[in-house]
């Protein structure tokens, strides 16, 4: 398998010629990389490999007694799967919203209708204050909870730092982990890890638009500890170094992985700071450091909660905009309406939408798949201990999202 691990990663790196979004992060052999780039694979080859390096994969025969070498082999499977899909996609396969989160993340998303969404924002209009559409209210009400410039770098720090301990607390990390933080703009994502290899990430916090008080904890525990910089030194260390499992050398982007490590990431939030430990750990420190008043904390996490369960209008606005039945103002007025966002952080979330498409089903589809993963094998609230044991060891697996139901 070990062989057709090494053929795998470096069909990965030949796509990733083609589509410059496809490899996420890789730190295996540098010479692997140079030899693909002079290679120069067509798509065509790309397909054929895949195809070939899949029925290679079915037909090797793996102990039915080892459970690590089991999901081995079905990870890669599904990970030339979703190479091969999309592979037609480059060559202008159109597939629906649906057919697309299957095949490139292994997962069905749910359907919610505009009903579902309804429902919680006349919960939410008779939580906010004022008058008017309840879209300008919950904005309006949010502008005191923006986070001033010239704070945000201490807030983050802090909300990096407090994860951290939480973190190492439970899990294990070599002594020479660590990360650099930066501020961009232009983009159409909040946040983003780069994972580097050697347990070193550098993590881009976007600045384009404003970052209301709620994110720091977020956008800490998701980009770095426990999420994504967490997520890659355990690949890194037990099963590309330890177990000498090529395949953890490079991450596909557009690939089952991304489902695993984005719920991780968004359930990790949670895991590190649970329940009332937020909404108190926030009141008492995060609230004083960005200048707010910490009395508005318990009321802020009321309605921030209440807004959170219209996460997959998300989905919604991506399953109608790609599926045509929306166009691009219609997809945004959809996120406004449903979503609560500006009209500003809605074009921005359409141009996500642009460029990873169904991606946006990896964080919450994702986030619920690995939460009734873990509560399912003891992991729930009242278990702290033994919700950190399950997190780390998804963490450190090759676990496929349809083997979390």
């Amino acid at each position: 398998m070990n062989r057709l691990a090494e053929s795998y990663v470096k069909l990965v790196l030949a796509l990733g010629e083609h589509d410059r979004d496809f490899v996420d992060a890789y730190y295996g052999p540098p010479q692997w990389r140079d030899g693909i780039k002079l290679a120069g694979m067509s798509l065509d080859a790309i397909q054929q490999s895949a195809k070939g390096i899949r029925e290679q994969l079915l037909g090797t025969s793996v102990d039915p007694a080892d459970e690590l070498q089991q999901l081995r082999k079905h990870y890669l499977v599904k990970q030339l799967e979703a190479v091969l899909a999309r592979v037609e996609m480059l060559e202008g396969k159109r597939l629906s919203f649906d057919e697309e989160a299957q095949a490139l993340y292994d997962a069905e998303p749910p359907r919610h209708t505009e009903d579902d969404f309804k429902g919680i924002l006349r919960s939410l209009d008779g939580l906010l204050p004022g008058t008017g559409p309840t879209t300008q209210r919950y904005e309006q009400f949010r502008k005191a909870f923006i986070i001033p410039g010239e704070r945000l770098d201490t807030v983050f720090r802090a909300a990096i730092t407090e994860c951290r301990k939480r973190t190492k607390k439970h899990i294990e990390l070599p002594s020479s982990e660590n990360f650099v933080l930066e501020y961009v703009k232009n983009k159409s994502w909040s946040g983003y890890n780069w994972y580097k290899g050697e347990s070193y990430s550098l993590i881009q916090i976007n600045a384009d638009l404003p970052i209301y008080i709620d994110r720091a904890v977020d956008l800490a525990a998701h980009e770095g500890y426990p999420g994504h910089h967490v997520y890659n030194t355990l690949l890194e260390q037990h099963l590309a170094k330890r177990l000498n499992w090529v395949e953890f050398t490079v991450y596909a982007l557009f690939s089952p992985q991304s489902l695993i490590a984005e719920g991780t990431a968004n359930f990790g939030i949670e895991v590190a700071l649970p329940g009332n430990e937020r909404v108190e750990f926030e009141r008492e420190v995060f609230f004083p450091l960005a200048g707010m008043d910490s009395e508005q904390a318990d009321r802020y996490y009321q309605i921030h909660q209440l807004a959170a369960k219209l996460n997959y209008a998300h989905n919604e606005a991506a399953r109608g905009y790609l599926d045509g039945i929306f166009g691009r103002e219609q997809a945004e007025e959809f996120l406004v309406s449903y979503a609560l966002m500006s009209a500003d952080r809605a074009r921005q979330r359409v141009r996500f939408i642009d460029t990873y498409r169904s991606y946006v089903i990896n964080y919450n589809l994702g986030q619920d798949l690995v939460r009734r993963y873990i509560e399912s094998h003891g992991g729930t609230a009242d278990r702290p201990d033994k919700r950190w044991e399950e997190f780390k060891q998804l963490l450190s697996s090759p676990r496929l999202p349809s083997q979390l139901r």
